[in-house]
């Protein structure tokens, strides 16, 4: 059975992305730069040290067809990366089941 990860990550982690992704045993992925929007319309002036209200930056997103069985691991490890981050940036991480392939 296969499960469809869908990652997402400021594109600085793209690297740490791929690596996890080949420690983990998944031989193929697919991934695009793109460009990610944050509404900071609700923060107050101290939190949004951006002069606006809609934020963009550089981001990276990756999806897979993984075996069920490395999904786990894959899981793991961005846990670790992430709990080891001194900024606010995370990798973030969906499992999605998939019901048939072809």
């Amino acid at each position: 059975m296969m499960k469809l990860l869908i990652i997402t990550a400021i594109r600085g982690f793209k690297k740490e992305i791929k690596t996890i992704l080949k420690k983990a045993d998944v031989k193929n992925y697919s991934y695009k730069d793109v460009i990610g929007y944050r509404d900071a319309s609700e923060l107050s002036l101290n939190e949004n040290w951006f002069s606006n209200d809609m934020n963009e930056g550089e981001a990276v997103f990756f999806y897979a067809f993984v075996k069920k069985e490395n999904v786990d691991l894959v899981f793991e490890m961005v846990k670790d990366f992430n709990e080891k981050q001194d900024t606010t940036s995370t990798i973030h991480l969906a499992e999605i089941n998939i019901g048939r392939t072809n």
